[in-house]
């Protein structure tokens, strides 16, 4: 049997946590959960109450030598240096972020990566991508001072992100044009018809052109929004720099710009009841040293030897 250690994410203003407390009911092996003190003070539960669901709370120090690492936001994670020949399981991102691979790599670590688990072709954790469209868009809003039944909108993308952005606007009276990947070239001519744009394209990086330029914000409108929900730094949007939620926009151009890379945190307590749904399907089989298909397709590196080829073809670009 292994151990799972949940650990409390560092990253700035991150809230959301793997498991919900009523759903450690639904796993067998309760006692080989550890979790960081303090794990669920956010949500109004103390120590005493994990411990009395048979779990254990311990210190970070403790929960970071467990067999298996349990967090959401392992990608941004600091720790990963320390750990050595164990199993991360969260978002890991790796495939584009060579210094996440060489961290894993060094630590002769195994990897699952929760970006990477599909069922029946649809992405398991689908629902947090939902909530990244809903909450950039209401969080976005706010800032910008109007209310989306004012504004004319483009919005970029039709997948899970933008499915999540088009139900508020939708609801809220936005006037909505949805562009797909075979109307970029109609979006940039009818660009500067827009009081907002939305995008939900998450951007193939071997592209070095952009569907927005920084010469096309002086085509758009006087006092025109980005909402780039994608956050890919100079992609889609190629004035898009990743903010935070202490400081979320910038004016570039006249253009406001929003950009925060991980709005879902924002309704940490909705976001963590969907992550919870997922992870607690797969935590006895991680213990007990299993693999369904989901999770071994989601496995990008093993040991500290990738697996992933995706992961060897983009960073040798």
């Amino acid at each position: 049997m292994k151990t799972v250690g949940f650990v409390i994410s560092r990253k700035e203003n991150e809230k959301r946590r793997a498991l919900c407390l009523e759903d450690i009911e639904k796993i067998r092996h309760k006692d080989m959960l550890f979790f960081e003190k303090g794990y669920f003070d956010d949500f109004g539960i103390s120590d005493d109450e994990i411990e009395a669901h048979g779990c254990k709370t311990v210190s970070r120090e403790e929960v970071l030598k467990k067999d298996i690492i349990c967090d959401p936001k392992v990608g941004d994670a600091q720790y990963l240096e320390i750990l050595k020949n164990q199993t991360v399981f969260g978002w890991t991102h790796a495939v584009r972020n060579r210094d996440i691979t060489d961290r894993l790599v060094s630590g002769s670590l195994t990897s699952y990566a929760w970006e990477d688990m599909f069922e029946k072709g649809r992405h398991i954790f689908y629902r947090n991508n939902e909530i990244a469209g809903e909450v950039a868009v209401l969080h976005a809003y706010q800032i910008f001072g109007k209310m989306p039944y004012e504004t004319k909108v483009a919005l970029l993308g039709r997948g899970n992100v933008g499915n999540g952005a088009l139900k508020i606007l939708t609801l809220l009276g936005a006037d909505v044009t949805i562009y797909g990947r075979r109307q970029e070239e109609l979006f940039r001519q009818e660009l500067d018809r827009y009081d907002v744009i939305v995008n939900a394209v998450l951007w193939d990086t071997k592209r070095k052109d952009h569907i927005v330029s920084k010469a096309d914000l002086l085509r758009m409108k006087k006092g025109s929004m980005i909402v780039d929900i994608s956050c890919d730094k100079n992609g889609a949007v190629e004035s898009s720099v990743p903010t935070t939620l202490d400081e979320p926009v910038y004016y570039e151009s006249g253009v406001l710009h929003y950009v925060v890379d991980h709005t879902p945190t924002i309704v940490f307590k909705t976001a963590t009841r969907e992550i919870s749904k997922q992870v607690v399907r797969f935590l006895d089989l991680l213990i007990e040293g299993k693999e369904d298909i989901i999770l071994k397709d989601a496995k990008n590196i093993e040991c500290g030897k990738i697996i992933d080829k995706r992961i060897i073809e983009f960073q040798s670009r």
